[in-house]
């Protein structure tokens, strides 16, 4: 018996460990740019606007360079041209083949930084300073988005409407709060692409919106350090709000949805409990 609850323990956590993933696509504009398996499968990735990371466990230390663009994140070669508006599909991938995400119990988030006149292939993204442009807990439906991609759906990322012309990295991350009731067991996936933002846009985010992610995230943030199943009150997303000129970048559901199911099954539970806290909100 102690033999077989081994083995079926092992088998659970290889399959949870083939589970994580990384972006295997993003399409930019109806152009879709394949992202490279980590190096710990592929040494020499190909050309790709997608950072190639070094495995695809989580972060869990928010001390960690890695929480900006992934575990030893490499830059990518090329740059996705993108204009203001664009909404860009970001396709999570995993090593078990079949195209579908992980987890589906925490929110999903965006960020941007500019790398300023020089490409983002030579651009230090741990030294970088950030703003966020969505956060999303729950969709329209009240489901959570991040549980779209257990299905194989892309997550969606709007750029700003007005966004400056330059060159940013995009910055995709899930947060998966499963295990995340005690100290060090929020698990983090972030993922950096390059771009270059075309157009006539002006919009830029204040100085006091810009976040580097050494010190962005607490252990104790109340969206970190979180029994995700048993909930009460609006999900507060940590670090810094969607920065002041972007429109429409947050979960757009009111505060009363945040009040606990009577279900019991703990994924649609949480789809009626993470809501999007930050007053400044403008979407409907």
């Amino acid at each position: 018996m102690k033999c077989a609850a081994s083995t079926l323990f092992s088998l659970s956590l290889m399959a949870s460990v083939a589970a994580h993933g990384w972006v295997g696509t993003l399409t930019v504009a109806g152009k879709a740019y394949k992202g490279n398996q980590s190096l710990e499968q592929v040494a020499h990735g190909a050309p790709s606007v997608v950072r190639q990371v070094a495995n695809n466990l989580p972060i869990k230390d928010l001390s960690s360079r890695d929480l900006a663009c992934g575990r030893t994140a490499k830059p990518a070669v090329l740059v996705a041209t993108a204009v203001p508006g664009d909404t860009l599909l970001v396709d999570w991938d995993t090593l078990t083949g079949d195209g579908n995400c992980f987890h589906e119990m925490g929110p999903m988030t965006a960020y941007l930084t500019s790398c300023g006149a020089k490409s983002c292939a030579d651009f230090d993204a741990a030294e970088a300073r950030w703003f966020k442009i969505m956060e999303q807990g729950m969709d329209a439906k009240g489901n959570l988005a991040q549980a779209r991609l257990t299905n194989g759906s892309p997550a969606r990322v709007t750029l700003p409407a007005n966004l400056k012309t330059g060159n940013y990295l995009l910055q995709h991350e899930i947060i998966a709060l499963h295990t995340a009731q005690s100290p060090g067991g929020a698990e983090l996936y972030p993922s950096c692409s390059q771009l270059r933002v075309t157009g006539s846009g002006t919009g830029s985010p204040q100085e006091s919106e810009l976040v580097r992610f050494l010190g962005a995230y607490h252990a104790k943030d109340k969206g970190i350090l979180i029994d995700i199943y048993n909930m009460k009150g609006a999900y507060q997303f940590p670090g810094p709000p969607v920065a002041a000129f972007v429109k429409g970048g947050a979960s757009p559901l009111p505060s009363h949805h945040s009040s606990l199911s009577a279900h019991t099954n703990a994924t649609h539970t949480s789809a009626h409990i993470m809501t999007h806290a930050a007053s400044h909100s403008t979407a409907k």
